[in-house]
Formats: structure tokens, C-alpha cells, sequence
């Protein structure tokens, strides 16, 4: 220790007067004292005031600048030592040397640069001000071609300290994306795909730099999706494939790098991964069949990816995907609901695979879960059968093997993502069924769950799907046993409320249901539509210019019904309604004038 304070005396002393080889042996008695205790040296070194004197040392000229750097990228490897490099005026000198072309002194700067940006905000700020980012990418640019052992070292460090420079900083990160750093880093994974290191670097560095939107643009232009196929293919240790994935996760969220990987073969990989790990209980091998069936699921969610994979239904990856839904892995049975629900998404995909039999699988697998089941699962498999039944050929037939009753097991559920796509899977079911309409709309359970959720205000989706299938059950059904049903469970305020939603489809499929109502049941549903106020809301809606024309036309539809009762009429004449109808005569909409003509005659005889 006291020999260290006599270097770190006489290295003061020295830098300004002394011969080079006294300055060479301080400065390896000081590589020697970090190799052996770092961090007590570093101290040292930082409480002596020596790092002021290294900035005059990291000279191009000098012989032992190349020493110097090292001893900084050595000191710097502590976090407390990063913030004094940079009040110590280190970064512009080192910056400098960037421009030398020694390859020892670029490899000590590299790694001195690179460590003093390591998590620290002044380092990076330092770093960018000195403009040290844009000599590196040019340096990676001319050496990228070079596979001798010191290009590559190179190459590694320099990678290292754009990594360490933009990690987790999008302003950085964009900087070197507009450098043009992308096709550059791709093209380094190309050539030098033998190398470990320098491969992990570029991983890394594309790790940080994919999750920015402007990044994915320029992956696209490069041929990233084959470089990392290519690589991906020639793994066998979990950490590497790791390393891919979380390069491939951000990068497959666009829809053209989606198309590019799927070409590139990505999917045969994937299917591979979860072929070797679906029956092992290894943590690691878990971790990958979640992580290759959720990237699998993601190449789904783009329109030409999961079209090509499809193939009119005869594509091996679409049967594969499909033999995980009986499987006992919960993690596959999500993975394959969720694909199901992908490949759901237009009409000749829809029919296709309702006429071969996803249905009944979809359904075993909902039996499965119906007590103490798994969540996740319940949401996917709802979510693909009401996509399923979107087309208007699919829901007979979906009605007929017994698509409403399995939904139905789970009307218990106290989860709300559940619940939700329960609703809108019935919702889509009894699209123009007019007998399955009033078969749901008269299962008084089913009706009076629907009235619990129309107040679930913690959950605007499962509110509003609730309305929406109370209004269905209505208008669908034009039943009087189902309106009796829906009024007996007190139902009808719901649908008045929804009448001023800020949705207009909504507020017309309320509109429309009430109008039913009004017309099938006016006198049972007269109370309840009074005590909801409905007369003012519909006062409300034709005087508000604001209101849709379908709004318009469907509120005085409405209105003329309603006087059908002595309650509502006499509401009605209370208020002007005269006046409002007769200034919409002139509506610039002329199926909301006529309708006006005929209502004011309507209010004008029974007034």
C-alpha cells in the first residue's frame, strides 16, 4: 500500500518532468495494483488527484497512452469512479484517440469509453458531446469486413461501447439508429457469426435497439429475419437462445419483419423448440416453450404471415398449431386457443375451420377448465369461438353443437376478461338467430347476471357488452316472453342508460330495443321505463345537435310509441316536444324530416 502511494506521488511528479521509462514503470505498478484489489486502488487512485494528470498523458504521441487508457477502462469498471473520469476531463482526450490507428491504443479507448458510459448518465452526455458515437460506427463500418483475430477484438469492444453508450436511452438510441448503425450491425452478424463474442455483442446492441418503432423500419430494409434464422438454428445451450428471442420478440411486432421471418423459416424452428421441450419439467425448458409458442402466436397476429402459414387450412404449421389445444400443457392449449383466434380473423378462414371440426376441439378444451380453470385459457378459447362466429353461415352451426351451452358454464366467473368474452361470443352467436335469441333471452340466470354486470362500473368493457347483449336478446328475438323476462329481472333502466351512451351504435341498439319494447310490452314496461326517465333523455337527445341522424330518427320512433301509454303520453305533453319535432322538419336528413312530419301529426292528434 505504501509503495502505491509512492507511485501515485512520483506519477504526479513525473508527467511533468521525467523520462519515459519511469513513467512506464509508475503506470505498470499501477495495472499490477488494479489486477490484484480494483476497487481499493481505484480509491486511491481518485483521492491522489492523478486522474487530472492522466488527461495530458492520452496523447497520441506518447508511448505509454495506450497504458494510460487502460489504467481509465480498468478504474472505470467501478460505478464510483465514473463521474470523477468525466469531471477529471478524461472523455475529449480519449475521444481523440479514437482517430489514432494504433490498434492497442483503439482497443484501451474503446474499453475506457465503454466502461465510463456503463449506466452513467454524465459519462454517455460526455461521450455524445465529444461526438465519440459517430468514429466508432465508422470504425465498425470499415473494419466489419475484417475477420482477423485483432479486427475482431475490436469490433467486440467497440460494439460493447455503443451498447453501453444508448442502453435504455431512446434519444442515443435514435442518434445511432439516423448514424445508420442497423444495416451496419446486421451485416457484422453476417460475416462474423463464428464468433461468440462479437455475436453476443450485436445481439445485445439489436436487444436495445429494437424496441424503438423507427428501428424496426430499417430491420426491414436489411436481411436481419435469415441472419437470425441462420443463427438461431445452430444453438444448443438455452442462454444463447435466449439471447435471440429477446431480439426476435420486439422485432416480429411488425408486420413485414413478421412476413421476413416466417420466409426466413423462424416457425419450423419454433415448432422444433416446442416439440423438444413440451414434456420436460426443466425450468429452462418451460421458459422456452412459453417463450417459442407466445413468438409463434405473434407471427399470427400479421395478415400475410398468418395467411401463409394457413394455407387454406391444409398448412402443417396450421395443423400442428392445432394439435396443442388437446395437449396437457396450459402454456400450448393458450398458445393454440390464441393461434385459433389469429387464424379467425376473416371470413374464408372462419368457415374453413368451423366445417373441419375446431369447434368440438375448442369446446373439450373450455370442459376442461369450467371448475378451477386456468384463466388465461378460458379468455383464448372464448376469444377464437367468437371469432369463429362472426360469419353469418357459422352461427347455426356453431348454435347447433352446442356452442351457447358450453359458453353458458361459465356465466359463474368473477373474472372480468372472461366474462367479457363470454358476452361478446353470445353476442356474435345470436346475430339475426331469432330462436336462439329467445331461448338465451328467457334463461332467467343467464338475464339477471347480465343485469349485474350493466353495473359493473370498475369494468366499462363487461358494461358495455352486457348492455349491448341485452339490447341483442331484444331485437333479435322481437319476443314478448324475453321482454317480460328482461323487465321482471330490471333490465329496462340499463337499456334507457345506454340510450345516452357516447357510442352511437350503442346508443341505436338501445333505441331500437326500447322501441321493441315499447311496441311488444308497452304496458309491463311502462313503470320502469317512467322511473328511468326515458321521456326526458329522449327530449334531451332530439334538441341536442349533436345527436346522429339514425339517433334522431330512431328517438321519434320511439316517442310515437310511447304515447300508446297514458303515463308516458301525458310525460310527452308535458314537455315541448311540438316545438323540437317541428324544427327537425327541416333536418337536412331526409329520412330524419319525414320521420319529423309523421311524428308531429302523431303528437299534434293526440294532443
Amino acid at each position: 500500500a505504501d509503495n502505491l502511494s509512492d507511485v501515485l506521488k512520483k506519477l504526479k511528479i513525473t508527467t511533468t518532468d521525467s523520462t519515459a521509462d519511469s513513467l512506464e514503470g509508475c503506470l505498470d505498478c499501477l495495472l499490477q495494483a488494479l489486477a490484484q484489489t480494483n476497487m481499493e486502488t481505484s480509491e486511491k487512485i481518485q483521492k491522489s488527484g492523478v486522474l487530472q494528470v492522466f488527461a495530458s498523458l492520452l496523447t497520441p504521441q506518447s508511448s505509454c497512452t495506450a497504458k494510460v487508457a487502460n489504467i481509465i477502462a480498468e478504474v472505470a469498471r467501478n460505478e464510483f469512479m465514473r463521474n470523477p473520469c468525466v469531471e477529471a476531463d478524461l472523455i475529449p482526450p480519449l475521444v481523440q484517440l479514437l482517430n489514432c490507428k494504433d490498434q492497442e491504443v483503439l482497443l484501451q479507448t474503446g474499453r475506457a469509453l465503454g466502461n465510463i458510459c456503463y449506466d452513467s448518465h454524465e459519462g454517455r452526455n460526455a461521450v455524445d458531446h465529444a461526438g465519440g458515437a459517430h468514429i466508432v460506427v465508422d470504425h465498425i463500418r470499415s473494419l466489419c469486413s475484417k475477420t482477423d483475430p485483432a479486427s475482431e477484438k475490436l469490433l467486440t469492444v467497440f460494439c460493447g461501447m455503443l451498447m453501453n453508450y444508448s442502453n435504455e436511452n431512446d434519444t442515443l438510441q435514435s442518434q445511432l439508429i439516423n448514424m445508420g448503425v442497423i444495416p451496419t450491425l446486421v451485416k457484422l452478424l453476417g460475416i462474423h457469426c463464428q464468433n461468440a463474442a462479437l455475436t453476443e455483442m450485436c445481439l445485445v446492441a439489436f436487444g436495445n435497439l429494437a424496441e424503438l418503432e423507427s428501428s424496426k423500419e430499417q430491420f426491414a430494409y436489411t436481411n436481419i429475419a435469415e441472419e437470425l434464422v441462420k443463427l438461431f438454428k445452430k444453438q444448443t445451450e438455452h442462454d444463447k437462445k435466449e439471447m435471440i428471442f429477446e431480439v426476435l420478440a420486439p422485432l416480429a411486432e411488425n408486420d413485414v419483419i413478421k412476413l421476413q421471418l416466417v420466409e426466413a423459416g423462424l416457425v419450423e424452428c419454433l415448432l422444433e423448440v416446442v416439440q423438444k421441450t413440451v414434456d420436460s419439467d426443466k425450468e429452462e425448458d418451460i421458459a422456452e416453450l412459453k417463450t417459442a409458442s407466445d413468438l409463434m402466436v405473434l407471427l399470427l397476429l400479421g395478415d400475410e404471415s398468418m395467411q401463409k402459414l394457413f394455407e387454406g387450412g391444409k398448412g402443417s404449421v396450421f395443423q400442428r398449431v392445432l394439435s396443442w389445444i388437446p395437449s396437457n400443457s396450459h402454456q400450448l392449449q393458450l398458445a393454440g386457443a390464441l393461434a385459433i383466434a389469429n387464424f379467425a380473423r376473416n371470413d374464408g378462414n372462419c368457415i374453413h375451420m368451423v366445417d373441419n371440426g375446431i369447434v368440438q376441439k375448442l369446446m373439450d378444451l373450455l370442459d376442461r377448465h369450467v371448475e378451477d380453470g386456468n384463466v388465461t385459457v378460458q379468455h383464448a378459447a372464448l376469444s377464437a369461438l367468437r371469432n369463429l362466429a362472426i360469419p353469418v353461415v357459422n352461427k347455426a352451426k356453431m348454435l347447433s353443437a352446442g356452442v351457447a351451452e358450453a359458453v353458458l358454464k361459465f356465466l359463474r366467473s368473477e373474472m372480468p376478461p372472461v366474462q367479457f368474452k363470454l358476452l361478446g361470443t353470445l353476442r356474435m352467436l345470436i346475430d339475426a338467430q331469432a330462436e336462439a335469441a329467445e331461448q338465451l333471452g328467457k334463461n332467467v340466470k343467464l338475464v339477471e347476471r347480465l343485469v349485474e354486470w350493466c353495473e359493473a362500473k370498475d369494468h366499462a368493457g363487461v358494461m358495455g357488452e352486457s348492455n349491448r347483449l341485452l339490447s341483442a336478446l331484444i331485437r333479435h328475438s322481437k319476443s314478448k316472453d324475453v321482454i317480460r323476462t328482461i323487465v321482471q329481472s330490471g333490465g329496462i333502466k340499463h337499456l334507457v342508460t345506454m340510450a345516452t351512451s357516447e357510442h352511437v351504435i350503442m346508443q341505436n341498439e338501445a333505441l331500437v330495443a326500447l322501441a321493441l319494447i315499447a311496441a311488444l310490452e308497452l304496458v309491463t314496461a311502462e313503470k320502469d321505463l317512467e322511473n328511468a326517465q326515458l321521456v326526458q333523455i329522449l327530449h334531451r337527445l332530439l334538441s341536442d345537435d349533436r345527436s346522429a341522424p339514425e339517433i334522431k330518427y330512431n328517438s321519434m320512433v320511439l316517442i310515437c310509441a310511447l304515447i300508446g301509454s297514458e303515463p308516458l303520453q301525458k310525460e310527452v305533453q308535458s314537455m315541448a316536444f311540438l316545438e323540437v319535432v317541428s324544427k327537425l322538419r327541416s333536418h337536412e336528413n331526409k329520412t330524419v324530416a319525414q320521420q319529423a312530419s309523421l311524428t308531429e301529426q302523431r303528437l299534434a292528434v293526440e294532443s
